[in-house]
């Protein structure tokens, strides 16, 4: 599952375990985020944090093993839109500032899932930046800066 949602987290079989025994960090620069204009249509953007830096998404590992072969996996934690990004999506990714990073893997703090699920708020507007990119992201074989250029 590519994603977790963070008011349910806790009740869902497939993520009860791994957010109380496998907890991680999902670090990136930004995310993708398409906007449905109808049936046919999705406009891409792209998402970061208005300094540039990198940044990290609560997320949550799994080791699954089939037929023999590990498969190390993870899941990204979402919560609802903050209001940069509802007019585009109605969720996004649990963004950890700073400090939330290193609360998030804190030892003690598994045991306390009502503290978890204090931090699955939006991250503030104010410090993220939103612009359309080409539709050239929308292929897996598509892997350069192109992805992230602002459309003209």
């Amino acid at each position: 599952m590519i994603n977790a949602m963070a008011e349910t987290v806790d009740e869902k079989t497939s993520f009860k375990r791994p957010l109380k025994e496998k907890i991680c960090l999902v670090l990136t620069n930004g995310f993708y985020e398409w906007k449905k204009v109808d049936t046919k249509t999705k406009i891409p953007y792209f998402v970061r944090l208005k300094n540039k830096k990198p940044f990290a998404f609560g997320g949550l590992w799994e080791n699954w093993n089939k037929q023999g072969n590990d498969l190390n996996t993870f899941t990204i934690i979402t919560t609802s839109a903050n209001k940069l990004k509802e007019d585009i999506h109605d969720r996004m990714p649990v963004i950890l500032g700073r400090e939330g990073k290193y609360t998030w893997l804190e030892p003690d703090l598994k045991d306390n899932t009502l503290q978890l699920k204090e931090m699955f708020v939006p991250y503030p507007s104010d410090e993220m930046q939103v612009y359309e990119i080409s539709t050239f992201v929308n292929s897996p074989r598509n892997n350069s800066p192109e992805c992230i250029e602002t459309v003209d």
